[in-house]
């Protein structure tokens, strides 16, 4: 709650100093080193469409891929261990332990099916969101590895001993950050060499001033960034100008929630990619302001 009160601040003082210079905060911050920003279709387990649908059966798992790759994306994220194929959401009663064939078998023939429908040249990043244990990681790690993922999201608890646990037993890639706060909770893994891919959330890990010191630091060790976003086009817009102004972007979140009409309705302008690609546009601040939605809208907390 602390990090989130200063990270709101900490943003909001950038916007006030980009437009007070007239200038995109991504200038303030160095300059832009690139024009577009690679995108990835994120969260497919929820659908790829304007409203939430879960994905229960393997064929929805294709489905959804497809359509992303259809509309340009090169690379596509999933949790494939979110929804059980009878439609509830599985719990960590069920996921923090080992598992049996049956759930194993249910994961990577997800993955699989989704690694077959889409061909090598899309990547794929397995999302865990924290909910499975180490001893999960490391069994559906292995077995995933033949599907050549891009990154393994959030194996298990963001604690450096068990990330490092994990990453010492699979050959995969792995990506962690949304739930580590400050340049001093990031310093453990890159000591370590636990992590490949950091996400900073820039709502929650100290706002834009914190994060650029923590992508600095990344960029010491050959760590990539792809900044966490999956909440409003004001953190999408914020996201846009740290990733174009950072030497070690790697690739940027484009979350299904970003298609939703009431999350479009927040701010004045939609980003959206075109082709896979976001396009950084030279606007002061930071490029983005809150809508009279935000503001007249009662049960705008209610409906996210």
């Amino acid at each position: 709650m602390v990090f989130a009160g200063i990270s709101a601040l900490d943003i909001a003082l950038w916007d006030i100093k980009g437009k007070y210079y007239n200038e995109p905060v991504y200038k303030l911050l160095g300059g832009k080193m690139r024009d577009k920003l690679r995108c990835y279709a994120s969260q497919l387990q929820f659908g790829w469409s304007d409203t939430k649908t879960p994905a229960l059966s393997v064929e929805d798992y294709v489905n959804n891929a497809k359509k992303a790759v259809a509309e340009g994306y090169d690379a596509i994220k999933i949790d494939f261990f979110t929804f059980a194929p009878d439609g509830h959401r599985f719990t960590s009663e069920e996921t923090t332990r080992v598992q049996p064939p049956a759930k194993v078998k249910m994961v990577i023939e997800r993955l699989a099916a989704v690694r077959e429908a889409i061909g090598p040249d899309i990547d794929i990043i397995m999302e865990n969101h924290s909910y499975i244990d180490s001893q999960v990681a490391v069994q559906l790690g292995r077995l995933a590895e033949q599907y050549h993922v891009l990154f393994f999201e959030e194996p298990t608890t963001p604690n450096p001993k068990m990330n490092k646990f994990v990453a010492d037993r699979v050959r995969l890639p792995i990506a962690q950050g949304e739930r580590i706060y400050s340049r001093w909770g990031y310093a453990p893994y890159f000591e370590d060499g636990s992590i490949q891919l950091i996400q900073p959330d820039l709502g929650t890990c100290g706002g834009i001033t914190e994060a650029k010191k923590i992508c600095d630091m990344a960029h010491v060790y050959d760590v990539g960034v792809q900044v966490h976003v999956c909440s409003s086009p004001l953190c999408t817009a914020a996201a846009m100008q740290l990733e174009a102004a950072i030497p070690n972007f790697t690739i940027h979140e484009h979350h299904v929630y970003n298609r939703y009409a009431y999350n479009k309705a927040m701010c004045i302008r939609d980003y959206q990619p075109e082709n896979g690609y976001l396009t950084i546009l030279d606007l002061p601040g930071l490029g983005n302001e809150l809508s009279e939605y935000c503001f007249t809208h009662s049960d705008l907390v209610t409906i996210q």
